[in-house]
């Protein structure tokens, strides 16, 4: 049985994370490559929350049993890859799978003078949760298997004035070939993503209906996330490829809905309106409404009482 831990074990250096898993020191201090076969330090002596300073992607191969995918469970078999950036904190599985494969962890001072290291920070897939894991076909798993091979025989070989540029440029190949998968994941979920849009517009639809906003304000992108068990970067990522729009917009959607129901009754006035569908000020209502219908509440209210 595991420990139980309330704060997180924080590591600010690979080397650090190496002594506490059992293994040989890093081949570089920046960046290593852990084979799980090679961790000696018994599960029941590790954390149950890890808080790394470094990037970590890890790769787990034949993995076994159902796996946890926003609220869905899925049976998956090919493997797959989570990624967490630096200060995300790691917790143990719940019901730990048996699986074999590979971690490679990068510091940020290992990409400090390359542009890589801003624009890792547009991968969305970093702030992902570990149960938004992008699982693998059998060919995409041969693809970053002979990536992460191609970086252990870098790391392996003599360092020389080329080393850091020649891994860098597979680290890159591999943050590509994994966009283009989560793509590519979004498009066979879509029958589970279309349960996920159901949900989120009984959601919405509930909040209004309670008149939550009233006391809680406009819903939030990170309201509807938690509600639906899937991390806020990862919803939008969804919804936009479905419908085309971000988590936001269809928030900005469902408010315009209610509000053309308020309107429509003539019971409230437009100030009311904004109130009862959470806006601290009627200008922020007046602002939004008009840019998603061209026309201002007054004018659409008007609409439905001229003699």
């Amino acid at each position: 049985m595991k420990k139980e831990e309330r704060l997180p074990k924080k590591f600010d250096s690979i080397s650090e994370l190496h002594r506490a898993l059992g293994l040989p020191k890093p081949l570089h201090p920046l960046l290593s490559l852990v084979n799980y076969a090679d961790i000696t330090t018994p599960e029941s002596e590790l954390p149950n929350l890890l808080l790394l300073g470094f990037y970590k992607i890890s790769y787990k191969i034949n993995l076994q049993g159902k796996i946890k995918y926003g609220q869905h469970h899925y049976d998956f078999e090919e493997g797959g890859i989570s990624f967490v950036s630096p200060n995300q904190i790691i917790s143990a599985a719940e019901d730990e799978k048996d699986y074999s494969g590979y971690t490679l962890l990068i510091h940020p001072d290992f990409l400090r003078s390359y542009p890589l290291a801003k624009s890792i920070n547009n991968y969305g897939f970093f702030s992902y949760a570990a149960n938004e894991a992008l699982y693998l076909s059998e060919k995409e798993k041969i693809t970053i298997s002979e990536v992460f091979e191609h970086i252990l025989q870098e790391l392996n070989s003599r360092i020389d004035d080329f080393s850091q540029d020649v891994i860098i440029a597979h680290i890159e190949v591999l943050l590509n070939y994994s966009n283009r998968f989560y793509k590519r994941q979004f498009i066979t979920r879509k029958a589970a993503n279309h349960d996920i849009l159901t949900q989120l517009e009984a959601i919405l639809n509930q909040y209004f209906n309670d008149e939550k906003a009233l006391t809680k304000g406009l819903p939030t992108v990170s309201y509807l996330a938690e509600e639906l068990n899937l991390s806020p970067r990862y919803l939008s990522d969804m919804l936009r490829s479905l419908t085309g729009q971000n988590t936001q917009q269809h928030i900005h959607d469902k408010v315009i809905e209610k509000a053309k129901e308020f309107l429509a009754s003539d019971k409230l006035s437009v100030a009311e309106v904004a109130y009862h569908l959470g806006f601290e000020h009627p200008q922020s209502f007046n602002k939004i409404f008009k840019k998603k219908t061209n026309q201002t509440p007054v004018a659409f209210k008007q609409s439905f009482y001229k003699n």
